[in-house]
């Protein structure tokens, strides 16, 4: 896990600089004379604000965080006057959770808002907020993200020698049929079901559930994807209990060994969030634990029923993918391969006319989208290849499917870095190669939007600096033409199996 690939160092900086932002954000509680539980908010706000938020611009990502106190501060305080009104109180959370989820469907910025929203309810549960705190809770808040947002955008901007690629837009629909609606649909109730029964195995701490089964539905789209992030959800919570019997409980909140620990915990969240969640769960499970130790109420039997009321999540949110407007994986899988491969033809179209000399035609930026839907696509087959999927004809074809869109990546990479090269020219062989990418996405996804360019009359048929390029379009060939076994199968309607 820990060596994984991590190009640029972007992930260990970015631990480091969340270990910074949030221990400043803490720090600044203490010389304003604010109490532990308002720390321990504060912490949470600067952590959020730190992992949330991931708008591609830094204007952007300054702004969400300058928003998140106007979205979050209200929920706070509604959480805290219903404190006493358990009723109104459940109705109240349930509507920021459907409002949450749906406000994804504004990108990045409405996920960030709706995840620090909800965590704000979450974090009036947790410390048993009332009215009257309310002043020191909004100091902490207000304090932590303008100690969190001097490191993000001041002592520690994190410049990367290519800018991200943009995350890939949500598939499409309408009404009930767009993803977010669906997500905020299948969130809630797996969250009434989360809420109800965890509030009859604890009048206290209920509200671990309605966390679990919030979380699960963060970035997935099917129902596989999310009984899979509720299979690591649970994985990673009980090997996290077992660490914190034997490293948070033995501590008994002592307050410099706790903080140690609290800080390894948050870089230990950031840098395995990307690469595996089940580890990213580990080190939230120690860190509560960790808070709850700091709070003087920590004890075997609290770690195990926090083992329970996740495991009550991750069933709310199994029944409700299963039950409330499901969509299978299949389904979800074959658009985003779809994408992939249209995402490849428009790569080698883009660079087909940067080679023929359009200087406007740059294919690095479809390379990098390409490769932020690689993701999604990995995501996507994650159920197919799972370890504990029995069906092993279905496996085997969804791993063909990642490694050759993999090759395909590779060779869309080289192909743009080759068309970047003013000494590569045009020639009549990258043009037919061109032509055969095309049709060959065409019999994998049907019509391709973007063709290529037509060849020239009186090109020259061979150039010495566009011999890398074609060797790339022919890898583009080989993939393309291994796919069709992979995806087609048996049946032309569907790409991974049915």
């Amino acid at each position: 896990m820990f060596t994984a690939a991590d190009p640029g160092r972007v992930r260990l900086r970015t631990s480091l600089r969340a270990v910074l932002g949030i221990g400043l954000a803490v720090a600044a509680s203490e010389p304003a004379g604010l109490s532990l539980a308002a720390s321990i908010t504060g912490g949470l706000a600067a952590l959020l604000a730190l992992f949330t938020v991931a708008d591609p611009t830094v204007r952007g990502q300054a702004l969400t965080t300058a928003l998140l106190p106007a979205v979050g501060l209200p929920v706070l305080a509604l959480a805290a006057v219903l404190h006493t009104a358990p009723a109104a109180r459940d109705a109240a959370w349930l509507a920021v959770i459907f409002c949450g989820v749906y406000a994804r469907r504004w990108g990045p910025r409405g996920h960030a808002l709706g995840v620090f929203a909800f965590m704000m309810f979450f974090t009036a549960q947790f410390l048993h907020a009332v009215p009257a705190r309310l002043p020191e809770l909004y100091a902490a808040v207000a304090l932590a993200l303008t100690a969190s947002s001097a490191v993000r955008f001041g002592l520690w901007r994190i410049e990367r020698r290519f800018p991200p690629a943009a995350a890939p837009a949500p598939l499409d629909g309408r009404g009930l049929a767009r993803p977010t609606t669906r997500l905020a649909f299948q969130a809630t109730a797996a969250s009434a079901f989360a809420l109800a029964a965890g509030q009859v195995l604890s009048h206290e701490r209920w509200y671990w559930a309605v966390g679990a089964a919030w979380w699960i539905f963060v970035n997935t789209a099917s129902r596989g994807e999310t009984l899979v992030r509720g299979f690591r959800r649970l994985l990673g919570t009980a090997t996290g209990i077992v660490a914190g019997l034997l490293v948070a409980v033995p501590l008994h909140g002592a307050p410099g060994p706790t903080a140690v620990l609290v800080a390894v915990c948050v870089f230990g969240i950031f840098y395995t969030a990307a690469p595996s969640y089940s580890w990213m769960m580990f080190f939230v499970t120690v860190l509560a634990g960790s808070l709850y130790g700091l709070l003087g109420v920590l004890h075997p039997g609290l770690l195990g029923l926090r083992l329970v009321e996740t495991g009550v999540g991750a069933l709310g949110a199994a029944l409700a993918v299963a039950l409330v407007l499901p969509v299978t994986t299949h389904a979800v899988t074959d658009r985003w391969v779809e994408r992939a491969l249209c995402a490849v033809h428009a790569c080698t179209a883009a660079a087909a006319r940067r080679l023929a000399g359009d200087l406007d035609a740059d294919p690095a930026p479809r390379a990098a989208e390409l490769e932020a839907l690689l993701g999604r696509v990995r995501m996507a087959l994650a159920p197919l290849v799972h370890p504990l999927n029995p069906l092993r004809a279905r496996k085997e074809r969804a791993r063909q499917v990642l490694v050759l869109l993999d090759d395909c990546a590779r060779e869309a990479r080289g192909l743009a870095a080759v068309a970047a090269d003013p000494d590569a020219s045009h020639d009549a062989r990258l043009t037919a190669a061109c032509g055969r990418v095309e049709k060959a996405v065409e019999m994998l996804v049907g019509a391709v939007p973007e063709k290529s360019p037509t060849a020239l009359a009186g090109v020259p048929g061979h150039h010495p600096g566009a011999e890398q390029a074609l060797a790339h379009l022919q890898g583009l060939e080989r993939a393309l033409a291994a796919l069709t076994t992979p995806l087609r199968p048996s049946s032309p309607s569907t790409l991974v199996g049915t």
